[in-house]
């Protein structure tokens, strides 16, 4: 059983990934150029200084990354009304501090956005900490947020959880067991790919599979 939870947020204990692949889709189109939601939804969970070159190349980023990270904030903005979160999403919360774990969450999103994500499950009254994409130079698939999480949990034995292949590489660059959710739409084998040691289909069966680890270890 690990002393620290690394908990992604967006599809993973909120509904939200394809309200960001909807406003990628109108954000894009804005700029004149249209992508195919698809594509776009393969690269959510990605954060967004990476995810313009990724979907759409380096010239796009180059002619307006900038805009069209501003247009994607708008579009979700219009959004945002329809984001829940899972319905096990505290219960996970709550069973992980039950259990004497530090919990942190970390997110590529920042600002008003990421707040009110975070007030879907009370995120703040359960978190050891908080980390987001504007706290480091690189989100994810980078591991600075994983890193960041790590140090301000104090903590060299943790586990990410994650919903997306950008959670998962990012945990294998930082070193840290990942567990994937299929909340976010990923298959079991792209998470697997990614480098999931476990994959779930839900919050619930992850407290259980944890809960599991901890029963084994003793």
């Amino acid at each position: 059983m690990p002393d620290t939870a690394i908990l992604d947020v967006d599809g993973t204990l909120v509904d939200s990934n394809y309200q960001h692949a909807l406003a990628w889709y109108r954000a894009f189109r804005r700029m004149g150029t249209t992508l195919p939601v698809w594509h776009l939804h393969r690269a959510v969970g990605m954060g967004g200084d990476q995810l313009v070159t990724h979907v759409a190349g380096e010239q796009a980023e180059a002619d307006y990354g900038d805009a069209v990270r501003a247009a994607h904030g708008e579009e979700f903005d219009a959004l945002i009304g329809e984001v829940a979160a899972f319905p096990d999403a505290e219960a996970l919360l709550v069973g992980l501090r039950e259990d004497g774990l530090r919990i942190v969450l970390a997110t590529s999103g920042s600002g008003e956005q990421s707040e009110h994500l975070l007030g879907l499950v009370d995120g703040r009254r359960y978190a050891h900490a908080v980390v987001t994409s504007g706290d480091v130079e690189a989100s994810k698939p980078a591991p600075d947020l994983v890193e960041l999480a790590l140090e301000q949990a104090g903590s060299d034995d943790a586990v990410l959880v994650g919903d997306s292949v950008w959670d998962g590489r990012s945990g294998v660059r930082a070193g840290v067991p990942f567990l994937a959710v299929r909340t976010g739409g990923f298959s079991d084998d792209e998470l697997t790919e990614a480098g999931a040691s476990h994959v779930v289909q839900s919050l619930s069966e992850l407290l259980e599979l944890l809960r599991g680890q901890g029963r084994s270890a003793a």
